[in-house]
């Protein structure tokens, strides 16, 4: 087990001195082998596999024929086929189907028009693995809560997979529509922005099959772009009474994640091999330790929210922790002076250096070995999508 030994500051208002003896951001280094965006990709790619297609409703003006008989000699030949007109339905068969509980789902427009100018909706069903790989699109008369159960229908009886138990799903928009979907279903309905699998394959797709559609239109913008709302008050259940920016190696942090379902902490990891980082062992990975006397009940709390990131805002003095898919809350604030302003830069530019991973420790006392919360964070920038 790693030995957390965070530096103590106070909650709402740390004192200056405390800020400056005990963080030493001069030790935060820039990860020696983080990938970068293209290998990123590139190994999540191969995660993407085409194993059975279909005409789909979108517009296909100028494209060439491509004879069936092809198609499955170069699935034969397990070959990469990228035609962006195909739709995808994929299921690993080394995995069992029982064991992928919980679905990531995307049901939004794209920036392609069909063959009457109308923009082409697209629904986008994976699992955090990418195990599981569904696309099927749709013209734009015909969303609804009925058309999208019966799609999730579809991709269970086609990969034949159990209905899952959980689906998440990242656009506040579509949130009555996902809801109602999927409570007929009797599955339930979260809704996070932890669908990174499902995020970092829409910004593939982006590059490798939507802007390669001949229905593709450049410049166009989401039609339901992603919320950043003003943050609210943070919930009293939520308080904290201490609080301090903290950094531990990558090895640390992994023996962390290993050790939860061990000790029975409260939190959420993320498969960072899937989504293609990789750190350095003694790498700093940045991090938030809040220090609370009812640390467990609020490590229970914090655990029902989906959290998703938390970020220094040095206008306002004050870090913002982001949960579910659009709430925000000010989690703490501190005296804004050119030291703390300086140190708070220092915690963002740690996190964008290591690719946006950072972490969020709840303990009892912020001089423990201990965590009673862990959870592994992810900073990604919005869906182009």
């Amino acid at each position: 087990m790693a030995t957390l030994s965070f530096n103590a500051a106070r909650f709402r208002a740390p004192p200056l001195q405390s800020l400056r003896h005990n963080l030493n951001f001069a030790s935060y280094v820039k990860p020696t082998s983080l990938l970068s965006k293209n290998l990123a990709r590139k190994h999540l790619l191969q995660k993407f596999r085409l194993d059975s297609i279909s005409e789909s409703s979108v517009s296909t003006q100028n494209g060439p024929e491509i004879e069936e008989e092809e198609d499955r000699e170069e699935q034969a030949k397990g070959e990469d086929y990228d035609d962006p007109t195909f739709e995808l339905s994929y299921l690993d068969p080394e995995t069992d189907p029982e064991s992928i509980t919980e679905w990531e789902l995307d049901f939004c427009s794209r920036p392609i028009l069909d063959i009457r100018g109308k923009k082409v909706w697209e629904l986008v069903v994976c699992d955090d693995s990418l195990s599981l790989q569904y696309t099927k699109y749709f013209p734009n008369n015909v969303i609804n809560s009925i058309t999208l159960k019966d799609a999730i229908e579809s991709v269970s009886e086609e990969l034949g997979l159990p209905l899952p138990e959980k689906v998440r799903f990242f656009r506040s928009q579509m949130q009555t529509i996902i809801t109602k979907a999927c409570k007929e279903l009797g599955i339930k309905p979260i809704p996070s922005k932890r669908c990174l699998s499902l995020l970092l394959w829409l910004e593939e797709r982006y590059e490798s099959v939507y802007t390669r559609h001949p229905g593709f239109q450049k410049g166009s913008k989401p039609l339901l772009a992603l919320d950043n709302p003003f943050p609210m008050e943070l919930p009293e259940n939520l308080f904290g009474e201490k609080w301090a920016f903290v950094q531990l190696p990558y090895s640390a942090v992994r023996e962390e994640i290993s050790s939860m379902k061990t000790r029975y902490v409260f939190g959420a990891s993320l498969d960072l091999d899937l989504l293609g980082i990789e750190i350095d062992d003694k790498t700093l990975i940045p991090g938030l330790a809040v220090a609370s006397s009812r640390a467990k009940p609020l490590a229970a709390w914090m655990n029902g929210l989906e959290v998703c990131a938390v970020e220094a805002d040095t206008s306002k003095a004050s870090l913002i922790l982001s949960v579910g898919i659009s709430t925000r809350y000010t989690y703490a604030t501190y005296k804004k002076t050119p030291v703390t302003t300086s140190e708070a830069e220092a915690w963002e530019s740690a996190k964008k250096s290591c690719g946006g991973l950072h972490f969020l420790a709840i303990q009892e006392d912020l001089d423990s070995d201990d965590c009673v919360g862990f959870w592994l964070l992810l900073d990604l920038p919005p869906s182009p999508v």
